[in-house]
């Protein structure tokens, strides 16, 4: 056999091997990868915001991304999650119990209140589960800059899950405290640390004052102070983290107590999410080996819990613009996302939901106007009713009174719900997952959550 007709036999054994699965091209590594979280954004509520900003025939910005499957979102111990357990399967790969952060085999132990009243005290203790590496932390070990972004407080339940470790998400206070560089409680698998964080809750990083700070935290400590000697630019606005000098770390915690506003409700010196996002990817891209970031909009579920379906749309709106903005911006710096793999999603649904027969084009917040007439649709008591309602929730009076328009479309109005209950539920429907770029191949079906951290693993070549 002469050596041109051995190539030939080889190429064609590798072929047939090949064509048979047992061979496949190397895909490129994705050496950014930037995971978008719209809390609560349930199919539902991404239909619904669709129609509120671009009516039926529109779309979304994440809904002209290239792939599009179906995710589960159950947790280790129940039908239906909540965020803190539903994060953690996405940023570690495995099912987490309720209200547990990123811990394998972890109990949830809520907190204990200290003297001031506030729920400061750990009570996880040894044994009890064991870490779970997340994402952001093999992100970092692999000497790419690691960043996290949310509208909620920055030791809530989604972002945690990306830097922390815990036995119950309401530990804000030490959850706080694994953030900063060598001081009590730091994550060391964060190494020099988390190189971008933005979002609100500066209590939990600040010593209690009984006039100025009473939600603040009781050991004494400046959590903000420790990282600016640390050398991250601290900042307190919109207005500082605009001007950030590149080259340092950054955090940037934009509200006194509590969560930042909702969208349609933020003051001047909070900055929007597209905003942070934009911010956060010029500190983080130059790195040469790359970056992950995690950008969260976690208001949408507030709202929702509130039934409260304008401000759930809003914010949703909001994350949607911050989508495209980190596409854009990549872009910029990635032609064709070679590189880059963007994936949003949500952590769960909501029992939010489409009810009637409103006509095309009627506004969705308002009340079902029928098709064939335009009139106001009524109930089998002759009361008109809204488009958008809940399965359970906050207003469900013993007597329907029914609602016009001018109260369905009120910023304030709360949709009705079904079920009595003091706040409105999580739904366990199957969650919608978006991607674009590098790796995004495998976004495809439906999937347990858990996949995406995997999917997101082998993109980044981790």
């Amino acid at each position: 056999m002469t050596m041109t007709t051995r190539i030939r036999v080889s190429a064609l054994l590798l072929g047939a091997l090949c064509a048979a699965g047992a061979c496949q091209a190397a895909a490129p590594a994705a050496r950014n990868i930037i995971f978008f979280l719209g809390d609560g954004m349930g199919p539902t509520t991404i239909t619904a915001a669709r129609i509120h900003k671009y009516k039926e025939e529109g779309l979304l910005n994440f809904e002209r991304m290239e792939r599009v499957a179906r995710v589960k979102t159950y947790s280790n111990d129940a039908m239906i999650t909540d965020s803190a357990a539903s994060m953690a399967a996405y940023m570690t790969g495995i099912k987490n119990n309720s209200e547990v952060v990123s811990m394998r085999d972890a109990k949830p132990v809520a907190p204990a209140k200290d003297a001031n009243g506030n729920a400061t005290i750990d009570r996880c203790l040894p044994g009890n589960g064991s870490i779970a590496p997340t994402f952001l932390e093999l992100a970092k070990a692999s000497g790419r800059s690691v960043g996290a972004v949310t509208t909620t407080e920055m030791a809530h339940a989604t972002p945690a899950a990306t830097f922390a470790h815990s036995c119950h998400r309401a530990a804000l206070y030490s959850i706080a405290a694994q953030i900063v560089p060598g001081g009590a409680g730091y994550n060391l698998a964060l190494s020099d640390g988390v190189d971008v964080l933005m979002g609100g809750g500066r209590n939990f990083f600040t010593p209690f004052d009984k006039a100025r700070n009473p939600k603040g935290r009781a050991d004494g400590r400046d959590l903000l102070a420790e990282m600016a000697v640390r050398g991250y630019t601290v900042a307190a606005d919109r207005r500082q983290m605009l001007g950030a000098p590149p080259g340092r770390k950054f955090i940037g915690i934009y509200s006194d107590v509590g969560h930042l506003d909702y969208e349609q409700a933020r003051r001047a010196g909070q900055p929007s999410l597209s905003e942070m996002t934009a911010k956060a990817i010029a500190l983080l891209a130059p790195n040469p080996k790359g970056f992950f970031l995690m950008v969260e909009g976690g208001r949408i579920d507030h709202a929702l819990h509130d039934t409260n379906a304008v401000n759930a749309l809003g914010d949703t709106i909001a994350f949607d613009d911050a989508v495209q903005t980190a596409i854009d911006q990549m872009r910029l710096r990635d032609p064709g996302l070679k590189n880059t793999l963007i994936v949003v999603t949500a952590d769960h649904d909501h029992t939010m939901a489409f009810n009637g027969y409103p006509k095309r084009g009627n506004p969705v917040l308002d009340v079902v106007r029928t098709y064939s007439s335009g009139a106001p649709a009524t109930d089998a008591d002759g009361k008109a009713y809204t488009t958008l309602v809940f399965a359970n929730g906050p207003k469900r009076p013993p007597l329907r009174l029914g609602v016009t328009s001018a109260e369905a479309l009120a910023p304030d109005y709360h949709q009705e719900t079904g079920i009595n209950l003091g706040s409105e539920t999580h739904g366990g429907g199957d969650v919608k997952v978006f991607a674009s770029g590098a790796g995004s191949a495998g976004f495809k079906g439906t999937m347990e959550n858990t996949k995406l951290f995997h999917l997101m693993k082998a993109a980044a070549g981790l």
